[in-house]
């Protein structure tokens, strides 16, 4: 099963339609209409199974050094689950994945903020 097409994510209050854009046997992406926000999603197996999704951005801004210059920007956000073929039910690693999501957000993402802070 694949996930629905279109995706929508919630970026600063502002909902982005993500159209699919590509799909593979064990990948995925869903683009914007402008190119600048996409979400992709891959399955690797083998030893271990790894599941990656990802929401990546660009921006164009001017370039610090020669202000006259414009740049584009991108950065991304991904979680990646990895497990071993055989130990754990996906309801154990589901459960696993939900608490740290929780974690993360819990006091109004105040652990995300320490994150990208360089907090350890």
């Amino acid at each position: 099963m694949s996930f629905t097409d279109p995706q929508s994510v919630t970026v600063s209050g502002n909902a982005i339609s993500l159209p699919r854009t590509s799909s593979g046997p064990s990948t995925g992406a869903f683009t914007s209409a402008d190119g600048l926000t996409q979400m992709t999603i891959a399955h690797t197996y083998g030893k271990r199974y790894q599941r990656v999704i990802k929401l990546s951005q660009k921006k164009t801004s001017a370039d610090p050094l020669v202000p006259s210059t414009n740049v584009v920007s991108q950065q991304s956000v991904w979680v990646a689950v990895n497990t071993p073929v055989q130990g754990f039910t996906v309801a154990e690693t589901k459960a696993l994945a939900d608490a740290l999501v929780a974690y993360l957000t819990a006091s109004t993402g105040a652990r995300v903020t320490q994150l990208l802070g360089g907090e350890s």
